[in-house]
């Protein structure tokens, strides 16, 4: 079963709170190249130095900026490998999925799935209300903006993925031999994780409960899967086809998308309907196709 898979005698706790230092510090080595080319343009171009993230996002050329940005996620990525080879002495297939490989399929239907209710529900907010949306297409920089998040933003779902629903839930459940405790700590980390983002700062904590909720399901999809495939899919179709669709001067992501948000925004159905409606109808699409039983076993049993 998948998170027995991290369950051995020598995985101390410990381990994870060095492996989880080891990723932070990765991020940090990311973020030079940013670093550098702000450095850069404030020193020879005299360009004032940026004293808050909005002034960060807003420094280059929004595709600059994302690229930038998006590099920090390799980094991160290769410290995970490096943590669970090298200090957990697992294979990255353990910390992804029980099954003997990772089922492509799995993470294609799930992508599929996501994409198709985001296009769709943005499409439906932007015909009902058009004076909240104004077109944002061109041509040249959303082509430069497509090979980025193609390229990229995978990498960054991906890591954030296996930060989330594959080591820290495997280590929490070295700590805790439960199930429920590692499900309910990575989607309250997660949830945390994005308290500093421009919509939390913009529509107050309130957002949090859609990020907590989104962990929650994600965690969900993973214990009764066995394995993360389907959160690999869903967290990739959410932030990139969210990335080409729509942007606003609030969001994460700044980018040349085809349409821009330009409403005031406040916390109403958009956070909280996909939490209570959307994810279980979309839990339940995934019992159905794989066969999903013994929930309370799965949520919440001892290991």
């Amino acid at each position: 079963m998948f998170i027995e898979q991290g369950i051995k005698s020598e995985n101390y706790f410990w381990k994870y709170i060095i492996g989880s230092l080891i990723i932070i510090c990765s991020s940090f080595v990311g973020q030079l190249p940013l670093l550098i080319g702000i450095l850069y343009e404030t020193i020879f171009y005299d360009k004032a130095y940026p004293t808050s993230n909005e002034a960060v996002m807003r420094f280059f050329d929004s595709n600059l900026t994302l690229l930038l940005i998006l590099i920090s996620f390799v980094f991160i990525m290769l410290g995970i490998v490096l943590v669970v080879r090298n200090l957990h002495e697992q294979t990255m297939l353990s910390v992804t999925t029980s099954r003997a490989k990772l089922d492509w399929k799995r993470v294609g239907f799930s992508f599929m799935i996501w994409s198709l209710i985001t296009i769709v529900s943005t499409l439906l907010f932007y015909f009902s209300n058009p004076n909240d949306f104004v077109f944002n297409f061109k041509p040249v920089p959303f082509a430069i903006l497509v090979v980025i998040a193609v390229l990229l933003i995978p990498v960054q779902t991906s890591s954030e993925e296996y930060i989330f629903r594959g080591y820290l839930m495997q280590g929490f459940a070295n700590l805790s031999r439960n199930k429920w405790f590692p499900l309910l700590m990575t989607s309250l980390i997660f949830g945390g994780m994005h308290i500093f983002n421009p919509e939390v700062a913009k529509m107050g904590y309130v957002v949090l409960v859609y990020y907590i909720g989104t962990g929650l399901m994600l965690g969900i999809m993973t214990l009764m899967d066995e394995g993360m495939e389907l959160a690999l899919g869903f967290h990739a179709a959410n932030n990139l086809v969210g990335a080409l669709l729509i942007t606003s001067d609030w969001s994460a992501f700044q980018t040349n998308s085809i349409f821009k948000d330009i409403s005031e925004p406040s916390a109403g159905l958009d956070v909280i309907l996909p939490v209570v409606l959307i994810y279980p109808i979309l839990l339940y699409i995934f019992s159905k196709k794989y066969n999903w039983t013994n929930w309370k076993e799965k949520l919440t049993g001892n290991i």
